[in-house]
């Protein structure tokens, strides 16, 4: 195989799978993969591909959902902290709504074991909650997105408008001061605005990377957010502004 006939590949299968490991493209081109790694690494200065942790991921849509696997270990120590924080909030006997994202995740895995109920579109999060024998765990159901492994979709929005909770804890893809929420694609927004109405106390876990970002679809204003916790590296002007429209801001 030339050279140009296996970027024509990679990038076919990155664009057909959505992300793939290096792994996988070294046995389907049957070559290193140190020589995938130097393809990639010239294929995403072409701008055909971004590279990710231990592989890559296509840019054919750029409002296409970040794989969970890339996201799960993207800026995971800010998240970690983040999710430390937000644990702090609950009480006893509260009942909570978790989304999808990977600092969900990181509250799951620390969440103390306390009569609490957690509703969750998340098949990561109900699975790391599902050894904690206190916490009563519903899972939303419906469509699966294998990208986010995320339930989505009408039956999941139908399931959801049966609950009513205390308090909310998601994230998004884009924070912006006059945009608000944002995120990547239709399904994950109207769902998280549907999250949003059923909650009395709305929490936004982002990391500072979010901020300042306008993303593909609009999910609420920021008047629909109570309390925001975000990393320490957010920028003090961010977080003035934030503070001038009313918000809670704390940096984990």
């Amino acid at each position: 195989m030339l050279v140009a006939e296996r970027y024509e590949l990679i990038v076919q299968l990155v664009n057909e799978r959505g992300s793939i490991r290096v792994s996988e493209l070294s046995e389907l081109c049957s070559v290193t993969e140190e020589t995938i790694r130097r393809d990639l690494d010239k294929l995403e200065q072409a701008g055909r591909l971004k590279r990710s942790h231990g592989g890559a991921v296509s840019v054919k849509e750029s409002q296409q959902e970040i794989p969970y696997f890339e996201r799960e270990i993207t800026r995971a120590q800010e998240k970690m902290r983040i999710a430390e924080e937000a644990v702090k909030l609950i009480q006893p006997h509260d009942r909570i709504l978790l989304d999808a994202s990977t600092s969900a995740w990181y509250m799951a895995k620390i969440m103390p074991d306390i009569p609490i109920t957690i509703l969750t579109n998340a098949v990561k999060v109900a699975t790391e909650l599902s050894t904690k024998e206190k916490i009563e765990v519903i899972s939303l159901g419906g469509r699966l997105s294998p990208r986010s492994l995320s339930f989505v979709g009408p039956i999941t929005e139908k399931t959801l408008e049966s609950f009513h909770v205390n308090k909310l804890f998601f994230s998004c893809k884009g924070v912006h001061l006059e945009r608000g929420i944002s995120e990547s694609g239709e399904l994950q927004a109207r769902l998280k605005q549907q999250m949003i109405e059923a909650a009395d106390e709305v929490i936004l876990i982002a990391d500072s990377s979010k901020f300042g970002v306008k993303s593909f679809t609009q999910v609420s204003n920021l008047s629909a957010i109570n309390t925001i916790i975000t990393d320490r590296n957010l920028d003090e002007d961010m977080q003035k502004s934030l503070k001038a429209v009313g918000l809670t801001v704390t940096l984990a």
